[in-house]
């Protein structure tokens, strides 16, 4: 595993997070990086990892941490609701997200911004944890594809499993013991060279998204030693919300009926 010496500045946020974040994991994860030297020493760029559970964000951030690179988190808005949070979120440079709604614009506009400072944005393009019933990655939003697109920076995919067994998705407590494995293989830089020479239409940005959710498929493939099904799963086509547990009986919407 290659360890690289933290080279950007850390603020206040970032020196009080991180020895208690990093002792929360040893104490409950041992971790195996693969590959992460190709997550870029300086300059901006994204890393795009599969989602499987609320911890995710701790773990990536430990990867990215690892290599000398601060993350910066496309967040739900709803985190930055309570005041202190907000505060300790914004200043280790978070930025919030509205989903399915028109302000999400503005966190594109930050997250370009960012990336063009020279930042680390990480993203989970399925935006939300995964529905699929095996844990595969499911089809991919838009957000990073048309990120990396505006920017041209190098776009990382990640493949990553075992933070599910830590905490499942939705489940209210955690499962600590014993230390859960989490593995994270970091892929070579997704090559979307041809379509930003493209004009910026719907299905050239669809083209891309499907091309990093390829790349990251394919990893954890790599993880789990299996194969992902043929078609990822649609959340649309399942009747399933994109927001809120779907276990429970509200966030279950009626299947498309076909015409």
């Amino acid at each position: 595993m290659v360890v690289r010496r933290m080279q950007e500045k850390r603020n206040w946020a970032w020196r009080f997070a991180e020895p208690i974040v990093r002792g929360a994991l040893f104490a409950t994860t041992t971790h195996e990086w693969v590959g992460g030297e190709n997550i870029p020493a300086s300059g901006g760029c994204i890393i795009v990892l599969n989602h499987v559970s609320h911890v995710d964000p701790l773990l990536a951030a430990h990867l990215v941490y690892d290599h000398g690179r601060l993350p910066h988190y496309l967040a739900k808005s709803g985190l930055f609701k309570n005041k202190g949070l907000a505060y300790f979120l914004t200043a280790a440079g978070q930025i919030p997200v509205e989903r399915l709604s028109r302000n999400a614009a503005g966190a594109f506009d930050a997250a370009v911004a960012a990336v063009r400072e020279g930042k680390c944005v990480v993203v989970y393009p399925e935006g939300t944890i995964t529905r699929d019933p095996g844990g595969w990655p499911m089809t991919g939003k838009s957000g990073a594809a048309r990120i990396a697109l505006e920017t041209g920076c190098p776009v990382i995919p990640v493949g990553q499993w075992g933070a599910q067994q830590l905490l499942a998705p939705y489940a209210k407590r955690p499962d600590f013991f014993p230390r859960k494995k989490v593995t994270m293989l970091v892929g070579e830089p997704i090559d979307l060279a041809d379509l930003a020479a493209e004009p910026r239409s719907m299905p050239v940005i669809q083209r891309a998204t499907d091309r990093i959710m390829a790349a990251v498929t394919a990893l954890v493939e790599e993880v789990r030693g299996e194969q992902a099904p043929a078609e990822r799963f649609d959340m649309r086509k399942a009747g399933v919300r994109e927001t809120g547990n779907p276990n429970k009986p509200e966030h279950q919407t009626p299947r498309e009926e076909p015409s």
